[in-house]
């Protein structure tokens, strides 16, 4: 989160994160806040409010379409297969579990 997140962070924007616990060590909070961004944690258990989700839901249905069964090949697809999930289809997982998106 301090090497990737926080850098790209401008005044006013909102990260939202699940509830697992390193997203609530006081460090996290502090960077997020230092860098002029809030940070607003999803009620616990909301998988419908995480876009997250839908990303993963169709991430699953493409590893389960490949025909790979080693950990090499399926590795190896994985890194195919991230690329098969449009900017557009996340601006669209976003709007649906009701975020707006620059």
């Amino acid at each position: 989160i301090k090497q990737e997140l926080v850098p790209t962070l401008e005044e006013g924007d909102i990260v939202v994160m699940d509830n697992l616990s390193s997203h609530k060590r006081v460090e996290v909070r502090e960077s997020i806040e230092d860098a002029g961004a809030e940070l607003w944690y999803l009620p616990p258990y909301s998988p419908d409010l995480n876009p997250i989700e839908l990303a993963f839901s169709k991430f699953k249905w493409l590893i389960k379409s490949t025909e790979e069964r080693t950990v090499e090949g399926l590795w190896s697809a994985c890194g195919k297969l991230i690329d098969q999930i449009t900017s557009t289809e996340s601006q669209n997982y976003l709007k649906h579990c009701g975020y707006r998106y620059a």
